[in-house]
């Protein structure tokens, strides 16, 4: 996959007249949203550096006689010199306070979060955000209740389709798949603009076969394309 950060002007262009396009034939209304990651993934950040201390400690209680020997050696082999409980403990407390602090500092390099980040986590993550913002933007936002988002996250390499009430009543989650495959190729191919088009076109095609236009519903969600 082609990496890809921001879409550039000519995509906005391309994806808003898309929307404009498709809302001709349809009283539904199509939103689309674009964003460069759906969450900084802070939690997962700081549980690899607890479970790195954790798998220390751990071999601790299993090796304790093979600890015991570096900590001799560290002080130059003369063990009558280092003998006392609370010495050795103390060298192991703070090994493990500085292992947790440097795991910590080194999983505050974004990339590496999102990379150790399993991809169960992001799927629900970029959904959740992807609900949020339709709901803020979106759901019951018409008079036919007929609004549906694309949402699309570009870090997590994730999409998804929200759609309102009346939409999801007549139109399973399943028939987006060709808008989906549409856009996720052309996203992969590093022409994202042209993937939501694409979608938007899909997505039309079905909401003019469900509700088609009529002459008393007004264009109520923004056709342009919203960059997070």
């Amino acid at each position: 996959m082609k990496k890809v950060n921001q879409l550039s002007e000519a995509d906005h262009k391309l994806v808003t007249t898309a929307v404009g396009e498709a809302e001709k034939s349809t009283d539904g209304e199509i939103v689309t949203i674009v964003t460069n990651m759906s969450d900084k993934y802070d939690d997962v950040g700081l549980q690899w550096p607890i479970g790195i201390t954790f798998l220390f400690l751990s071999s601790l209680a299993i090796f304790p006689a093979f600890y015991q020997s570096m900590i001799v050696g560290l002080f130059g082999g003369w063990e009558q010199d280092f003998t006392t409980a609370g010495e050795q403990m103390s060298v192991l407390f703070i090994t493990s306070l500085v292992l947790f602090v440097v795991s910590w500092f080194i999983f505050t390099w974004k990339p590496l979060r999102l990379f150790v980040t399993p991809k169960s986590i992001k799927q629900r993550r970029v959904r959740s955000r992807a609900i949020d913002f339709f709901k803020v933007g979106a759901e019951r936002r018409t008079m036919g209740l007929t609004g549906i988002l694309i949402y699309v996250s570009l870090k997590e390499h994730r999409a998804e389709i929200v759609a309102d009430a009346a939409i999801a009543e007549k139109v399973s989650s399943e028939i987006w798949g060709d808008a989906m495959v549409a856009l996720i190729d052309k996203i992969r191919a590093g022409r994202p603009g042209e993937g939501m088009a694409a979608a938007v076109h899909q997505i039309g095609i079905v909401l003019a076969e469900h509700f088609p236009k009529t002459d008393n519903n007004p264009n109520e969600l923004p056709d342009r394309l919203i960059e997070l």
